[in-house]
C-alpha cells in the first residue's frame, strides 16, 4: 500500500515537472518571437531613417501628415499645377501644394524651377528685392508679384515708377494695391472699442504729478521721417517722457527692456497712464500706418500723429487724434497740448468715441470687414497666405481664359501701389555735422535708388 502511494506521488511530481517545463518552453518561444519581431521592426526603422536622411523633406506644417507621400510626388505635382516660385525665400518651403478655393498651385523656393514649363509666377518679398539678382531675361508668360508691408527705408528702389511697374500683382500698405495691407497692425474693431487698459481721466490728472503729459517710445533713431528732430524741438516747449533708446530721459522697468515687451500687458499699462502718446512713423508715405498709431487708440490714449499724409481717412472718428501736420511748428503743438491737458472737457472730446464704443469711419469699417486675411486670428489666413492665393487665383483665371481661346487679362501695378516722397528734414533742424550720420544718409540713399531703378528699366534683359 505504501509502495502504491509512493508511485502515485512520483507520477504526480513528474506531471507537475512536465507542465512547468512546457510552460517555460512556451514562454521562451514567445519571448524569442517578440525579440525577432522587435529586431525586424528596428531594422526597418533604421532603414527608414537612413532613407529619410538621404531624402530630407521640407513641407508646409499643415501637410506634414502626408509629407512622405507628397515628397515622392513633388515632381508629379509640379507637372500638374501652376508653379509659384518665391524668388525671395520668405516661406522657406521647398515644395507645397496650396489650395486656394477651387484652385491649386505648387509653391516653392526652389530656383531649379526657374525654367520649368509650368512656372507661371515669381513672388518677391520687397525687403529682399535685389535688382542684381532677378529671374532675367523675363519671359512673356511669367507674372511678377510683390509682397511688401515694410517701411520704404528697407528698400527705396521699390518706390520709384520704373521698379514698381515691373510687377503684375502687389500686396503693400497702399490702399491702391491689389491686396491692401493698410490695416495690417489692427486686429479689428473690438480692440479699438475695448476699455481693458483705459485709465479714467481723473486718475490721469492725478498721475500728472509724476508723469509728463506726453510719452515717446522709440529705439529706431534718426529714420527718414526725421521724427527725433521734431521731438527734440518739442521737448524745449513741453515735458515729454521718453523711454526708448532715442532721446531717452526715463527708464522702463528692467523686465520690459527689449523689443519683445512692446506687446506686453505691463508695458501697455504704463503707456495707458499718459494723456498723449507721440505716434511718429519712421517714414512719411500714404497709407503707411503702423502699430504706433493703433496702439494709443487701443489703450485709450490720444495719439499725436506724424506719418501718413492720408491718416485722416483711417481715424476711427473725426476727433480721435491730434495731427502734427496741422501745426506749423512744435511750439504751436506744445501750446495746444497744454490747453487740452488743463481742460478736461476739451480732452474728453478726443476719447468720447471710445467711451461710447462708436466708430464712425465707414472706410475703416469696410476695410476691416472686407479684407481677406486676419491679424493674430488662427481662424483666418494670414496676409502671406492671402497674397499667395491672390496670385494663384489670377494665374488660374488666365489659364481658363487661354483654354477657351479668349484674351488674357493683364494686371499691372502703378506708382500708387507704393508711394513715398523723397525724405526731408524739418526746417528748424537743418542737417549739421553734430547730428547722426544715419540721419544724413536717407536723402542721398533715395536719390541713388532712383538712378538704380531707371538703370534697371533700360536693361535689355528686363523684359
Amino acid at each position: 500500500m505504501v509502495r502504491i502511494q509512493r508511485r502515485k506521488l512520483l507520477a504526480s511530481c513528474l506531471c507537475v515537472t512536465a507542465t512547468v517545463f512546457l510552460l517555460v518552453t512556451l514562454q521562451v518561444v514567445v519571448e524569442l518571437g517578440k525579440f525577432e519581431r522587435m529586431k525586424f521592426k528596428n531594422s526597418n526603422l533604421n532603414d527608414g531613417h537612413a532613407q529619410m536622411e538621404e531624402e530630407p523633406i521640407h513641407l508646409h506644417p499643415f501637410l506634414k501628415r502626408e509629407g512622405l507621400t507628397l515628397n515622392r510626388k513633388k515632381t508629379l505635382a509640379a507637372d500638374s499645377y501652376p508653379i509659384m516660385l518665391w524668388w525671395s525665400p520668405l516661406t522657406g518651403e521647398t515644395g507645397r501644394l496650396g489650395q486656394c478655393g477651387a484652385d491649386t498651385c505648387f509653391f516653392t523656393i526652389n530656383r531649379t524651377y526657374l525654367h520649368h514649363h509650368r512656372t507661371k509666377a515669381f513672388l518677391f518679398y520687397g525687403t529682399d528685392f535685389n535688382i542684381d539678382s532677378l529671374p532675367l531675361p523675363r519671359k512673356a508668360h511669367h507674372d511678377w508679384a510683390l509682397f511688401h508691408e515694410e517701411s520704404p527705408k528697407n528698400n527705396y528702389k521699390l518706390f520709384h515708377q520704373p521698379v514698381i511697374t515691373l510687377f503684375n500683382y502687389t500686396a503693400t500698405f497702399s490702399r491702391h494695391s491689389h491686396l491692401p495691407l493698410t490695416t495690417q497692425y489692427l486686429e479689428g474693431t473690438e480692440v479699438l472699442k475695448s476699455l481693458r487698459y483705459l485709465v479714467p481721466l481723473q486718475s490721469k490728472n492725478h498721475l500728472r504729478k509724476s508723469l509728463a503729459p506726453l510719452v515717446y517710445v522709440q529705439s529706431d533713431c534718426d529714420p527718414p521721417s526725421d521724427r527725433d528732430s521734431y521731438v527734440r524741438e518739442l521737448m524745449t516747449y513741453i515735458e515729454v517722457d521718453s523711454y526708448g533708446e532715442c532721446l531717452r530721459n526715463k527708464a522702463l522697468p528692467q523686465q520690459l527692456n527689449g523689443p519683445a515687451s512692446m506687446d506686453a500687458g505691463d508695458f501697455y499699462r504704463i503707456l495707458a497712464q499718459y494723456k498723449f502718446i507721440l505716434a511718429f512713423e519712421n517714414a512719411v508715405c500714404d497709407d503707411y500706418i503702423t502699430e504706433k498709431f493703433w496702439r494709443p487708440l487701443k489703450l485709450g490714449v490720444v495719439p499725436v500723429y506724424y506719418g501718413s499724409p492720408s491718416i485722416a481717412d483711417w481715424l476711427p472718428s473725426n476727433r480721435s487724434a491730434i495731427l502734427v501736420s496741422e501745426f506749423s511748428h512744435p511750439r504751436e503743438l506744445a501750446s495746444y497740448i497744454r490747453q487740452l491737458d488743463h481742460d478736461d472737457r476739451l480732452y474728453q472730446a478726443y476719447i468720447e468715441w471710445k467711451l461710447k464704443g462708436e466708430i464712425s469711419n465707414q472706410r475703416l469699417l469696410t476695410a476691416l470687414r472686407e479684407r481677406k486675411w486676419g491679424v493674430q486670428d488662427i481662424k483666418q489666413d494670414n496676409y502671406i497666405d492671402a497674397f499667395e492665393c491672390m496670385v494663384c487665383t489670377k494665374v488660374w483665371d488666365n489659364i481658363r481664359l487661354q483654354e477657351k481661346g479668349l484674351p488674357l487679362k493683364r494686371w499691372k501695378a502703378d506708382i500708387t501701389h507704393l508711394s513715398c516722397p523723397e525724405p526731408t528734414v524739418f526746417a528748424f533742424s537743418p542737417l549739421a555735422p553734430r547730428r547722426s550720420s544715419l540721419r544724413e544718409m536717407w536723402i542721398p540713399s533715395f536719390q541713388q535708388s532712383k538712378k538704380e531703378a531707371q538703370a534697371l528699366r533700360k536693361s535689355p534683359k528686363r523684359k
